[in-house]
C-alpha cells in the first residue's frame, strides 16, 4: 500500500502542476467548456484513488466538488464567481492534504466543512475564503519517467555491456598494463550493476495490478446478487511496469468471469452444501525467471459437455471433431471465439467475446493461460508470464556454425535423435519423429534459413506454440542464459523466421528464433487447423486418418493410419521368400512382408511396418503420398484384402483391410514358443537346424537366460532313452534308418511336425 500511496501523491502532484494554467484560464472564463472537464476529471480521479487508499477527507472533498462541477457540466448550475472560488478552494486544500500525507504531518480539518459548504448554490461568499496553513511540502525523492525513456537507459545498457566484452577480448589478446586489466575488472562490475539498477527501474509490485480488483468484485457481486469474499496472496511479487498494464483488461475479464460464470448464487451454493458467500483467491509468485498469477473460485466449475455442445451448436465444432478430442482439448474450447455457455446476454456476459482475447493477449507477451477444472468444486486459472519484457530465458542452440536463441518458454523438452525413446520417419514427403508414441513434424533448423555446414541435427528440440507442437532439429543445445531482447533490422524481421536480436554477455550478437513463425514458414498444418480448415470434408468423414500411398502395381491404396508404426526404406535382399512366402530379415528376426507386385529392378523399396501391440507384419509399397481423413460412405469390397472402396479427391481408392494383414501369418514375438538346442559342438544344429525352426516362426536358443524355460529341447543322439517319449525332448539322429522314437536330422517336414507335437502335449 505504501508504493500505491506514493504513486498517488506523484500523480496528483503532477497533474496539479500540468493543471495550474487551466485553473487560471477557468476563473477568467467561467463558461470555457474545455478547463472545466480538465478540473472534473481532475476531483474524479483523486475521488476514485481514494475509495482504494482509505483517504476519507479527500475523498470527501473530491466528491464534493465532482457533483458540483457535474451540475455546471449538465448545465444545472451557472459556473459564475462565487462556484469557482469554492472549487479552486478545494483544489488548493486537495494540494495542501497531499503533501501532508507526503510529509506525515497533521492538517487541521476545521475548515473542510466551510470548503464543503461553500459549494452550495445559496452560499455566502465569505464561506470561500476560509483558510488554513498550508503544509509544507516534503522533498520528493521520486521522479516518474516514461517508458520509452527507460527502453532507451536498457538498450543503452546493453550496448554498453557489448562494448565491455570486446574491450575484455583485445585485453586477453593484448599484454596490457596489469592497471588497465585492473580498471577493466572494475569496469565490468559497475557495468554490472548499472545494468541490474536499470532493469530494476522498470519493475513494480504486482500490488499496482491487484488494487483494482476489490472494486471489481464488489461491484459484479451487487449487480448479479451475489455474495463473494476476495483473498489476495503475493501482492508485493515485483513485475515489468508495462507487463503490468498490458495484465489489466485479461484480469479485469477473467475476475467478472469468475465471479458471474463460476461462483454459484446463494441459493445455488446452499443446496450444495457450501457457504452462501463465495470465495475468489487471487495470488501471485515468482517461479524462476516467471510470474504465475493464479484465481482460483469455490464454485461450480466448468461445465465442459454444455461447453461441447454449445460450441457444436454455434458451428465451431461437428459432432464428428468433438468426439476425438481428448479432455484437455475439450476444456479448452472454452477459448474459442465466439463461444459463451450463456444462453443470454448480459451487461456482464454472454457475448462471445472475452476468453479468446485474453488468451490472445496474454501469449502476445510471451504468457500463457492453463485451466484446472473441479466440476461442481470450482475452476483455477494459473496465468504465467515473464518477469520482463525486455530479459527472457532462453535456450542457446548450435547450427553448423552459428548461434541461436530460442525462447525458453516455448521449449517443452530437448531430447537426442538415437534415444530409445525417439524414431525418425518420412510420411509422404513429410519427416515426423515419435517421441514416447507421441509423432510431431519435423522441421530441420539448418534446412529452413538455408545454413550450410550443419552437423547431424542429433538434438531435437520439442516446441510449444499456440497452433500446436513440433520438433526442431538443431546440431547441438550449448546453454541457457537470460538475454535481453531488441529489435532486428527490418530486412531479418521479414523473413518471419525471428522475433528479435539478443545480446549474451560473450559479447557475439544472436537472433531469437520465433518459433511461431518457423512453423508457418514450413507451412506446418496441425491437426486443430486441419478440421477448421477442411470443415466441408470432415463433416462428412469419419475422423479417422489413413495414409495414401501407390502400391507395386502403381495403384493408389489406403490404409489406418493407427496400425502404421513406421515407414521406412529398406533393401531388397533382406526379403527372402522361405516356407512359401515372402519375410524381411530385421536384425535378428524376420515378419512376414505383404506384396501386390515384384520389386523388379528395385535395390531398395519402402516398407508400412504395421504393429497392433503384440504382432507384427510389413507391406510393401511404392512410396506414400499423405494422410487422409476417411470419408463415411465406404463401398464394401469382395476381395478379402481390401476391405472397400473410398473417394478420396472424387476418384475410388482400395482401403486395404489390416485384419486380413494379421490374420496372415503376423508374427507375434513375445508369444513365439522357445527351442533350446542342445548343441554338440560340431555346429550342425546352428548352421542347419536354427534357421528351418525359426523360418516357421520358433525362437532358438543353444542356452538359457536365467529363470528362461524351454517349451521344447532338441537333442541329438543316435540311441533313445526309454523315457523319451514322455518329456518335450526330440532326438534327432544322424543317419536315415535308426530307433521309431528318434527322427532323421534331414527329414525336415518330420523334425517341425514332431516339435509341433510336443507343443501340442504340453
Amino acid at each position: 500500500m505504501d508504493e500505491l500511496l506514493q504513486d498517488f501523491i506523484a500523480e496528483t502532484r503532477e497533474t496539479l502542476e500540468a493543471l495550474s494554467g487551466e485553473v487560471i484560464a477557468w476563473e477568467s472564463d467561467p463558461t470555457d467548456r474545455t478547463r472545466l472537464d480538465a478540473i472534473f476529471r481532475f476531483v474524479h480521479t483523486v475521488k476514485g484513488s481514494c475509495g482504494f487508499l482509505d483517504l476519507p477527507r479527500l475523498a470527501r472533498l473530491s466528491h464534493a466538488a465532482e457533483d458540483v462541477l457535474a451540475a455546471a457540466r449538465d448545465g444545472a448550475r451557472a459556473p459564475d464567481a462565487a462556484l469557482v472560488n469554492a472549487v479552486l478552494a478545494i483544489v488548493d486544500r486537495i494540494g495542501e492534504l497531499v503533501e501532508a500525507i507526503d510529509a506525515g504531518t497533521a492538517l487541521d480539518d476545521s475548515s473542510d466543512e466551510f470548503l464543503i459548504a461553500a459549494l452550495a448554490e445559496d452560499a455566502a461568499p465569505a464561506a470561500a475564503l476560509a483558510a488554513t496553513p498550508g503544509a509544507p511540502r516534503a522533498a520528493s525523492r521520486t521522479i516518474r519517467l516514461g517508458v520509452d525513456l527507460l527502453d532507451r537507459m536498457m538498450s543503452g545498457m546493453s550496448d554498453m555491456v557489448l562494448a565491455r566484452n570486446e574491450l575484455a577480448r583485445c585485453v586477453r589478446v593484448h599484454d596490457l598494463d596489469p592497471r588497465a586489466e585492473a580498471a577493466l575488472e572494475r569496469l565490468s562490475l559497475t557495468v554490472a550493476d548499472m545494468r541490474d539498477a536499470v532493469t530494476r527501474t522498470r519493475m513494480q509490485r504486482v500490488e499496482a495490478l491487484f488494487a483494482a480488483v476489490p472494486r471489481i468484485v464488489r461491484d459484479t457481486a451487487a449487480e448479479l446478487g451475489k455474495a463473494v469474499t476476495l483473498t489476495v496472496e503475493g501482492a508485493d511479487v515485483e513485475l515489468d511496469r508495462e507487463m503490468i498494464e498490458l495484465m489489466r483488461d485479461p484480469l479485469v475479464h477473467i475476475i467478472r468471469n469468475a465471479v458471474d460464470h463460476g461462483l454459484e448464487s446463494p441459493a445455488e451454493r446452499r443446496a450444495a452444501g457450501k457457504r452462501e458467500a463465495g470465495h475468489l483467491c487471487m495470488s501471485a509468485r515468482q517461479s524462476g525467471n516467471q510470474i504465475v498469477i493464479e484465481i482460483v473460485d469455490d464454485g461450480r466449475g466448468i461445465d465442459v459437455d454444455r461447453v461441447v455442445a454449445k460450441a457444436v451448436a454455434n458451428r465451431l465444432r461437428t459432432e464428428t471433431q468433438v468426439a476425438v478430442l481428448t479432455d484437455a482439448q475439450r476444456l479448452d474450447l472454452v477459448f474459442e471465439p465466439g463461444l459463451s455457455s450463456r444462453d443470454a446476454v448480459s451487461s456482464v456476459s454472454g457475448r462471445g467475446v472475452g476468453m479468446d482475447v485474453v488468451r490472445a493477449n496474454i501469449e502476445q507477451i510471451g504468457g500463457r493461460v492453463e485451466l484446472r477444472n473441479r466440476p461442481g468444486q470450482g475452476l483455477a486459472i494459473a496465468i504465467s508470464v515473464p518477469l520482463t519484457l525486455s530479459i527472457i530465458a532462453t535456450v542457446v542452440v548450435q547450427v553448423g556454425a552459428q548461434h541461436f536463441a530460442l525462447p525458453r518458454q516455448s521449449v517443452e523438452e530437448i531430447v537426442t535423435a538415437n534415444g530409445a525413446s525417439v524414431r525418425l520417419d518420412t510420411l509422404g514427403d513429410a519427416p515426423v519423429a515419435t517421441v514416447r508414441g507421441r509423432r510431431l513434424p519435423l522441421l530441420s533448423l539448418a534446412e529452413l534459413i538455408g545454413v550450410e555446414g550443419a552437423g547431424g541435427a542429433d538434438t531435437l528440440a520439442i516446441v510449444s506454440t499456440r497452433d500446436g507442437d513440433y520438433v526442431l532439429a538443431v546440431d547441438a543445445v550449448l546453454d541457457t542464459e537470460e538475454l535481453v531482447v531488441k529489435p532486428a533490422s527490418p530486412a531479418v524481421m521479414a523473413t518471419g523466421f525471428y522475433a528479435g536480436m539478443t545480446l549474451p554477455d560473450s559479447g557475439r550478437p544472436m537472433l531469437l528464433l520465433d518459433c511461431a513463425g518457423l512453423a508457418t514458414a514450413a507451412a506446418l498444418r496441425f491437426e486443430k487447423h486441419d478440421t477448421q480448415e477442411e470443415e466441408p470434408a470432415t463433416e462428412t468423414g469419419t475422423g479417422l486418418s489413413a495414409l495414401l500411398f501407390e502400391d507395386l502395381d502403381g495403384q493408389r491404396r489406403l490404409i489406418a493410419l493407427a496400425a502404421v508404426d513406421r515407414v521406412e526404406t529398406v533393401a531388397t535382399d533382406a526379403i527372402a521368400v522361405t516356407g512359401g512366402r515372402r519375410r524381411l530379415s530385421l536384425g535378428d528376426r524376420s515378419v512376414p512382408l505383404h506384396a501386390v507386385a515384384g520389386f523388379g529392378e528395385r535395390t531398395a523399396v519402402a516398407v508400412l511396418r504395421l504393429n497392433d501391440g503384440a504382432s507384427e507384419v510389413a507391406y510393401a509399397i511404392a512410396e506414400p503420398i499423405e494422410i487422409v481423413t476417411l470419408p463415411l460412405d465406404i463401398a464394401p469390397a469382395g476381395d478379402g484384402a481390401i476391405a472397400g472402396v473410398a473417394m478420396i479427391a472424387g476418384e475410388p481408392v482400395e482401403l486395404i483391410d489390416a485384419l486380413s494383414l494379421f490374420g496372415d501369418g503376423g508374427t507375434v514375438a513375445a508369444r513365439r514358443p522357445l527351442c533350446l538346442l542342445s548343441c554338440d559342438g560340431s555346429g550342425w544344429m546352428e548352421t542347419f537346424l536354427k534357421p528351418a525352426l525359426e523360418g516357421v516362426g520358433y525362437r532358438c536358443a543353444t542356452r538359457l537366460a536365467p529363470g528362461e524355460a524351454a517349451a521344447v529341447t532338441l537333442v541329438m543322439s543316435d540311441g533313445l532313452p526309454s523315457s523319451a517319449s514322455n518329456d518335450n525332448v526330440v532326438h534327432l539322429r544322424r543317419e536315415a534308418a535308426g530307433p521309431q522314437g528318434s527322427i532323421y536330422r534331414y527329414d525336415r517336414a518330420g523334425v517341425i511336425a514332431a516339435v509341433a507335437s510336443r507343443l501340442a502335449g504340453a
